[in-house]
């Protein structure tokens, strides 16, 4: 088995959802005992969102270049970035290290074409739905990518910061996101990404028709396949 290497910590809240996802999913596969290798570096979030905001890109690519070094020295064979966001400076990242980087666009990219889906809704952080290092990503596989209007992409956005990443689940931000959803859909969306790796702690596919792919659940299985592969 490989080792995964998992940056982590943006928030904390996903990456509890990752570390269990890929655990469970090893168990399953392997049975008895069995759990993942796994190398962890959790960042802290308050001086990555402060960045974020800010525009200081090149600033959370060094802070994050520096921790994948320490997973790639502590073993690890290839790496995930286990946020949506922080992929807008994944090809930094990756040039400062050896080992893969497991792209969480490229993931959920092979998982739509396979199920038949080429138009989709896509909700995450502002910089994800308004910036093209994720939507290029997507496009340039043969998928079109919807984005909800100037006001919803607001409400996404807000909640993600000022909720999900606290860990606060409220029904009326739950109703809000099906709305957008339901948009999306009546727009000619497909099938709807969850471009935020906290979004499924908040929609889940029993809240709706609209097909939704979670892409925390996405990625784990995709490093669930690359650890176990020959």
């Amino acid at each position: 088995m490989k080792t995964i290497g998992m940056l982590g910590g943006m928030s904390w809240e996903s990456t509890q959802s990752y570390y269990r996802s890929i655990n469970e999913g090893i168990k399953a596969r392997l049975g008895g005992l069995h759990s993942a290798k796994i190398a962890l570096y959790s960042v802290d979030f308050a001086e990555i969102e402060s960045l974020q905001h800010r525009g200081e890109w090149e600033q959370t690519a060094e802070i994050l270049g520096d921790a994948a070094l320490s997973v790639q020295h502590a073993g690890a064979d290839f790496l995930l970035i286990c946020t949506n966001t922080m992929h807008k400076v994944a090809p930094q990242i990756q040039r400062r290290i050896d080992i893969p980087v497991l792209h969480i666009a490229d993931a959920t990219a092979r998982v739509l074409l396979a199920d038949g889906v080429s138009r989709v809704g896509l909700l995450g952080t502002r910089f994800t739905m308004e910036q093209d290092f994720y939507r290029e990503r997507l496009q340039a596989q043969g998928i079109d990518v919807l984005v909800p209007g100037d006001d919803g992409r607001n409400v996404v956005h807000d909640v993600i910061y000022t909720e999900l990443c606290l860990g606060v689940i409220k029904d009326d931000s739950r109703a809000r996101y099906l709305d957008i959803v339901a948009r999306l859909a009546d727009n000619g969306a497909q099938a709807i990404i969850l471009g935020c790796t906290e979004i499924a702690l908040l929609i889940r596919q029993s809240d709706t028709q609209v097909p939704l792919y979670d892409t925390t659940a996405i990625h784990a299985s995709e490093a669930i396949a690359m650890a176990l592969a020959e």
